[in-house]
């Protein structure tokens, strides 16, 4: 996957997260991040690994992602990979 494709994928998971009371609240008490900062964010590269790792170690979210999205959950494991998450991380 391109670097491209998978920035574009993570800025969808970024609305995705924002659109959804619930995975906002608990996506910003696990990073710590407010909401007024993510528009700033979004320009950072760590953070949008930080978003599609936020949907990796959580299948549920993972796969209410990939079906918004009509995608394959293997997908935004993919884009997270392509954007440098996982080093280190081979299974």
């Amino acid at each position: 996957m391109s670097d491209e494709t998978a920035e574009i994928l993570a800025l969808k998971a970024v609305a995705f997260i924002v659109q959804n009371d619930e995975l906002r609240d608990r996506f910003m008490t696990l990073s710590g991040i407010d909401e007024s900062m993510i528009k700033n964010a979004v320009q950072d590269r760590v953070f949008l690994i930080s978003v599609l790792e936020f949907f990796v170690n959580f299948e549920p979210d993972l796969i209410a992602f990939a079906e918004n999205e009509d995608i394959a959950p293997e997908s935004v494991t993919g884009a997270w990979r392509a954007l440098g998450g996982g080093v280190g991380q081979d299974w």
